[in-house]
């Protein structure tokens, strides 16, 4: 069995600590390699590694920096393949999500190529008689990432690549389920040009995590992940005088008006609500139809694309439509929502239960789950199920629509379906939501806007990629100088007498 390895000071290391995850290939459900979970001292020696490496990185120019990130992006491209393999071998994606899930992350990366503009100062000239004021952006130190299994190549690079462009070294600590691409990343990273030890990838459960929010050297702290998890990074960060971005959960709702095309709605939420097993923060997971006659329309356009639903390994070729879920407890814990939803009174249009995949009988695939008559009480509205379930709360109206989504716990993300731009213009300015999608089911920004949701769904206060991240791994030094004059008079050859 393959034995997976930490990357710290530009070589693979082997785990000291003596404790191992195991790495299942989803599909099948067989452990296909093991990981190292690091203790306090090994995460120690990659930020003593980090700090003496970052002092030589922080002085190289923002132009050179920007062309390690050129060069990376030539060979992320040149190992797309690769990296798509990997990543659908321990995650289950199927290859065409996977690679979506890499050129998301490229995208921050080719933002990252405009360091040098984005980390420009400001100069005032003559704030007071001879007095010049200017400020600098410079590099916190040492930074550090915890991420997470769904998105093991993209929220990685989303954190590392603007951290390390703006001088810094970074600690990845990926989740131990899926660790291959992220030991990749870093290999590719130095190939590009990156100086060993500036990129290390250290794998780990809670002792590592705690190791993080607990060391001296770490300046600052990026997350995302589930919201208790996300809760306690940032109450430990901050308290130990850390900066800290941590992004939890999600119950992201699409408001279906009468006046949309049904067709395209319901389309939507085929893709947004099942693509990648549901496990997105960004997926879809309620629809909401205004009106009955709304609601019957949107049902009966949904049931016959659910039941058309390919779900396979990603073997089995590109018209997959999403494999299994990560792992068996992921599996357990969506069919136990589920079982919730029909005790709790909901009517279970489409049954997914009863999926099997002949050849793949113990692999951790979840058939397609849909719920209508769902009420806000019930634990499937209420939770994040992270799953393949797509459940219909019918709201009477556009008001009663919007406070269903303006009302729950988490605001990621949301999106409307409608012809009415005077709706779409309302919902857009009054949702208390961080992302908004009209007529576009995953809103997530582009790398040149910033990434984060609203209320139980992030922690901090700066968001990730674009002009935020340029700010969360930058501190601002305004400097104030004033110069003696008359030195440029030349030397003065008679006694001076007071005047």
């Amino acid at each position: 069995m393959q034995e997976l390895t930490h990357y710290i000071g530009g070589e693979h290391v082997k785990g000291t600590s003596g404790r191992f995850a195991d790495v299942y290939n989803p599909a099948t459900g067989e452990v296909q390699a093991r990981v190292p979970l690091a203790n306090a001292a090994e995460m120690d020696k990659a930020v003593q590694i980090a700090a003496k490496a970052q002092v030589a990185w922080a002085k190289v120019n923002p132009q050179r920096r920007a062309r390690v990130m050129m060069a990376f992006v030539g060979l992320l491209n040149r190992d797309m393949e690769k990296l798509a393999e990997a990543l659908s071998r321990e995650h289950g994606k199927t290859i065409p999500d996977a690679k979506g899930d890499v050129v998301r992350g490229l995208e921050v990366v080719e933002y990252c190529i405009g360091a040098p503009q984005l980390l420009k100062g400001e100069f005032t000239d003559s704030a007071g008689p001879g007095i010049d004021m200017y400020s600098m952006k410079q590099a916190l130190g040492v930074t550090a990432g915890i991420t997470p299994f769904n998105f093991p190549a993209m929220i990685p690079m989303w954190m590392f690549a603007p951290a390390i462009a703006c001088g810094n070294a970074f600690i990845l600590k990926p989740s131990e389920r899926d660790p291959s691409v992220p030991l990749m990343l870093a290999e590719l990273m130095e190939e590009a040009g990156l100086p060993k030890g500036i990129l290390q990838v250290v794998n780990g459960d809670k002792e590592a995590v705690d190791a993080i929010l607990d060391h001296d050297v770490i300046q600052s702290i990026g997350f995302v992940g589930s919201t208790p998890i996300a809760e306690y990074i940032y109450a430990r960060g901050c308290a130990n005088g850390k900066r800290v971005q941590c992004f939890g959960g999600a119950k992201n709702h699409m408001i279906i008006m009468p006046d949309a095309d049904m067709d395209q709605a319901a389309d939507a939420l085929i893709g947004a609500g099942y693509g990648a097993a549901g496990e997105r923060c960004m997926a879809i997971s309620v629809a909401v139809p205004v009106g009955e006659e709304t609601a019957n329309k949107l049902i009966e356009k949904l049931v016959p694309r659910i039941e058309a639903l390919k779900v396979g390994p990603y073997t089995s070729g590109n018209d997959v439509d999403y494999g299994p879920v990560v792992a068996a407890s992921a599996k357990a814990n969506i069919l136990k929502l589920v079982e919730s939803g029909i005790e709790q009174g909901a009517e279970l249009v489409v049954d997914g239960r009863d999926f099997k995949l002949q050849g793949y009988e113990d692999g951790f695939f979840v058939g397609p789950h849909l719920f209508d008559r769902v009420t806000k009480d019930m634990d499937i509205y209420t939770k994040e199920i992270f799953g393949p379930v797509l459940t219909v709360v019918r709201a009477k109206t556009y008001e009663e629509a919007l406070g269903l989504a303006m009302d729950h716990e988490y605001g990621n993300g949301t999106a409307i379906f409608t012809r009415d731009g005077d709706a779409a213009r309302d919902f857009a300015n009054r949702i208390n939501i961080g992302m908004v999608g009209i007529n576009v089911p995953i809103p997530v920004p582009l790398a040149y806007h910033t990434f984060g949701g609203w209320k139980k769904s992030m922690f901090g206060d700066l968001n990730q990629h674009g002009p935020d991240a340029f700010k969360f791994y930058t501190r601002t030094k305004t400097v104030t100088s004033r110069w003696p004059s008359g030195i440029k008079e030349g030397g003065e050859f008679s006694i001076p007498l007071m005047e």
